[in-house]
């Protein structure tokens, strides 16, 4: 509302509303009305990015309508014209040191046995949160294709496993309670648990990170098209893209260059961190979905 919205009404005298709420309710709702769109914008992640193309609900975001798109780096449109990339989540191995000392290094280490009866991991049903169990997977010579190592890991994990987080919230409790010492977690999320006094540490995995994009797309058949592109443009400025960092030290996709005190605080960002960023085949990914859930509840109950 700070760096996007209040610049639009001070320019144009425009006025943005933010809806919040959950990708899941907000895509159905605009898949039922399609014809008259309850939205002009719509912001998804990578797997709803996938979502909205097959059913043909977004428009192109095209240079010549949001100028600053020639800003954005290399790799990050990955749908071509759809969709306008502004802010990269990352999920890492996290810990608090007061409790414990031994330093996590990969995805696997959730299964170590200093951990018993301390650690947290999401639940499998979100597929962005649930990227750790790739990153299990891969880090144990297996893919997206077989992902029996990550359950092997994971079943070795079960007595150090006390809880599954269905929220981001949840999992926030359960640090800021000190329920928890040790899990799998967004970056951002650390972050703001470190700015409470909490000492967690953000382990960064040598075989790789997996993340996932936040996008800002132009409704199809909004009635306000060129309020959108504007929305857009400034999104991409360095006012607009630096509003999440300042928030929660997520990384950016644009070439704004990040101040020294946002810069020393996030994970991504040096060229040596970004290169360990994992693509993830979103489209394999998803088909796994029902697999994954079935796999995990099995072994967590078990």
């Amino acid at each position: 509302m700070k760096s996007v919205a209040a610049p639009l009404q001070e320019k144009y005298g425009l006025k943005v509303e933010l809806l919040a709420g959950a990708q899941t309710s907000d895509f159905v709702k605009l898949v039922a009305n399609k014809d008259n769109p309850p939205f002009d914008l719509f912001q998804a992640d990578n797997v709803y990015m996938l979502e909205l193309l097959k059913a043909g609900l977004i428009e192109e975001t095209k240079e010549s309508d949001v100028p600053n798109v020639k800003r954005i780096l290399p790799g990050f449109r990955e749908y071509g014209d759809y969709g306008v990339p502004f802010s990269v989540s990352s999920l890492h191995p996290v810990y608090n040191s007061n409790y414990i000392k031994q330093p996590l290094g990969s995805y696997s280490d959730i299964a170590r046995p200093d951990l018993a009866g301390r650690a947290v991991i999401f639940s499998p049903t979100l597929d962005t949160s649930s990227l750790f169990l790739l990153g299990m997977a891969e880090e144990n010579g297996g893919s997206i294709a077989d992902m029996e190592p990550a359950y092997k890991i994971l079943q070795a994990a079960k007595p150090n496993i006390v809880a599954i987080a269905q929220t981001t919230v949840a999992g926030l409790q359960m640090f800021q309670a000190e329920e928890v010492y040790a899990g799998i977690f967004w970056a951002g999320s650390t972050y703001k648990l470190r700015t409470m006094g909490i000492p967690m540490v953000t382990a960064v995995p040598p075989k790789g990170i997996y993340a996932t994009t936040s996008y800002m797309n132009i409704v199809k058949g909004t009635k306000y098209p060129e309020a959108a592109y504007a929305f857009a443009e400034q999104l991409l400025s360095d006012q607009g893209m630096l509003a999440i960092p300042q928030a929660l030290r997520y990384s950016v996709t644009t070439d704004v260059k990040l101040p020294e005190e946002l810069r020393k605080d996030a994970i991504l960002g040096s060229p040596e961190v970004n290169a360990l960023v994992k693509k993830v085949d979103w489209q394999a990914w998803i088909a796994g979905h029902s697999a994954r859930i079935e796999r995990v509840n099995k072994i967590i109950r078990s």
